[in-house]
């Protein structure tokens, strides 16, 4: 009688789909919570692209009354951190200091480039190429901004306190 039991014991497959479901069920949550931790970095990073590319767009309709860094940088918070209820600019998690703004000249003559770069819009009005070179002149924004996965990893890139640099930067011709 304990033999045939034991038998019927051994053919018996009714709960195998638990076992298997509990063997799969955390590599399937642990692939899921991944994939929503990545999605959300990319998610950052889109959000400071599209940042920087407005300040772009804005800057070439109007500086209002601030100077061109001033409104680019105003921008660039505006649009990453979103705007409070009184209309302000808020303060996080994009600092004003994360946002560069560069101001790059390329005088070029037979084939030759000679490009000049500044942060100083005087100093950068004050360049002239020679007489007979091309010249370009371009401006540049760049955001960078940390990024904190749920579950931190310590191998590909990322910095000691466990975040991601996220950066991104937008830039168009003036003349």
């Amino acid at each position: 009688m304990i033999r045939l039991f034991r038998l019927r014991l051994l053919r018996c497959d009714r709960g195998s789909a638990i076992i298997e479901l509990a063997m799969a069920a955390p590599v399937l949550a642990l692939m899921t919570i991944g994939v929503i931790d990545m999605s959300n970095g990319f998610s950052a990073r889109l959000a400071v692209e599209q940042g920087t590319q407005r300040a772009i767009e804005k800057i070439m309709q109007t500086t209002e009354t601030s100077t061109v860094q001033g409104t680019l940088k105003n921008e660039v918070l505006c649009q990453v951190n979103g705007l409070n209820e009184d209309g302000t600019c808020k303060t996080s998690p994009l600092q004003a200091s994360d946002i560069t703004v560069n101001f790059r000249i390329e005088c070029t003559k037979d084939g030759t480039m000679t490009p000049q770069t500044t942060d100083d819009a005087d100093t950068f009005d004050g360049y002239e190429c020679d007489v007979g070179e091309a010249e370009a002149r371009y401006i540049s924004v760049s955001a960078m901004q940390k990024y904190t996965p749920m579950f931190s990893t310590h191998f590909l890139g990322i910095n000691a306190d466990g975040s991601y640099h996220v950066h991104a930067t937008a830039g168009m011709r003036t003349k």
